[in-house]
């Protein structure tokens, strides 16, 4: 297993002078019920602050109000409405399903339908509840669409979707069941480890305790398509690496005097750091 080091940021490249939004990805987030829509939220904000070109938040109505106020450079589809986020969808980079999605029939009908209309080029980025409906679901697990996944489980979702005791996660049992399902996992805890199908495992060796708080995985979510949408084309593992990196590398600078990191405090540092690491 590999390590990490501030090396893969080499992959956030200088911007040409000639440029335009279009260039640089379109992402989608899906999620955010009424009672969860700060997940979302903090997913949408993230992917804008990572330099994404274009995001669409697809969420709850009651959602719309503070979406604007946080980050009115995101437009809004409401997710029930199949039409347009179909239609969304198609013109997407880089897909999140899952913060704040709930796993209600609603839920499970949102799902449903990204996994029916997702394309082979995208990157899906599964999280959160779209894991535990995964996990509840398993003609779902047996039915991945055909494209780019990127699981993002903490410990406890990789237990419900692998099978896999927490105590039992070793590296081996960890990449037969990432075989199985044909997609690349990242498992988050204390130096979270990725596995990318035929490619050696990395484990992200910083971060702390000091970035254990309500929507951390929110906000990583946000910042892998905003990267995969921009500098995947080149390396796409490396791009995943990357988005990690700076996630986790933020906390750090942050953590120096600030004794708990919130998620937005990463989200507002996103503009400085990736500026101060662009080649």
């Amino acid at each position: 297993m590999k390590n990490l080091t501030s090396e893969i940021l080499t992959v956030i490249n200088k911007r040409p002078v000639d440029s335009f939004k279009g260039n640089y990805g379109h992402i989608v987030t899906v999620g955010g019920t009424k009672q969860y829509g700060g997940a979302i939220l903090m997913s949408t904000s993230a992917a804008v602050h990572a330099g994404a070109g274009l995001v669409t938040c697809a969420t709850a109505p009651e959602n719309l109000t503070a979406l604007h106020a946080v980050v009115p450079e995101a437009m809004f589809v409401d997710f029930t409405d199949e039409r347009t986020v179909n239609s969304v969808l198609a013109g997407a980079d880089a897909i999140v399903i899952g913060p704040g999605l709930g796993t209600d029939q609603t839920s499970l009908s949102i799902i449903r339908s990204v996994f029916a209309n997702v394309k082979p080029e995208q990157y899906l980025i599964i999280d959160g509840s779209a894991i535990t409906l995964l996990a509840q679901e398993k003609e779902l697990q047996d039915n991945l669409p055909d494209t780019h996944i990127i699981f993002t489980p903490h410990e406890m979702e990789w237990q419900r979707l692998s099978g896999i005791k927490i105590a039992d996660q070793s590296e081996e049992n960890n990449r037969q069941k990432q075989e199985k399902l044909g997609a690349t996992v990242v498992l988050k805890k204390h130096h979270t480890e990725i596995y990318s199908p035929k490619q050696e495992t990395t484990r992200l060796p910083i971060g702390g305790p000091y970035m254990s708080t309500g929507g951390m995985g929110d906000t990583l979510t946000g910042i892998i398509a905003a990267f995969m949408g921009q500098f995947a084309s080149e390396d796409p593992k490396a791009a995943l690496d990357a988005a990690l990196y700076t996630h986790s590398a933020i906390a750090d600078q942050l953590a120096k005097n600030a004794y708990v990191v919130l998620p937005t405090d990463i989200i507002d540092q996103l503009q400085r750091f990736m500026k101060e690491n662009s080649k």
